[in-house]
């Protein structure tokens, strides 16, 4: 994998799996200084951190003291950056909304790294959803980890 300067984690509202992601891969060794950022697909104005997933980080010792949501836009994408979307939908979305974004920095994390299940959306669901969830991307997380470390 080529080096990147940025990550950008993109979801649905910005507010639970992207900054969950973000918060993972911010703890873990990287070889390289990558900044790491969220963005949503559906920002209508900026949100802070979803409650359920900002216990489910607090407990795992990661704290997003002021997150605020932000909107996808045409500045996340040049050719420095990697672009993870939770869904295949949601690359879908983001490749006919911006033309000029490449395909192979516009990925799937979870097809990046291998696994075979999209991370599901816990919104509305119970305080373990949102734990689930977490566990589900500190896997693939390890993985683009391992990814992003083995370099070009």
């Amino acid at each position: 994998m080529k080096s990147y300067k940025r990550i950008v984690f993109v979801a649905e509202s910005g507010t639970s799996r992207a900054p969950m992601a973000a918060g993972i891969l911010g703890e873990c060794a990287l070889k390289n200084t990558v900044e790491i950022v969220t963005r949503g697909l559906v920002v209508l104005f900026p949100e802070p951190l979803n409650q359920k997933a900002e216990a489910v980080m607090i407990s795992n010792g990661i704290n997003m003291e002021g997150f605020m949501s932000s909107q996808v836009c045409s500045e996340d994408f040049d050719d420095d950056t990697l672009v993870l979307t939770m869904e295949a939908r949601q690359r879908q979305k983001i490749l006919e909304n911006f033309p000029h974004a490449k395909p192979e920095n516009v990925q799937v994390l979870t097809e990046l790294v291998g696994d075979e299940l999209e991370i599901i959306d816990p919104y509305g669901g119970t305080l373990q959803a949102y734990g689930l969830c977490y566990e589900t991307l500190s896997k693939s997380i390890k993985k683009l980890v391992k990814l992003l470390n083995e370099g070009e």
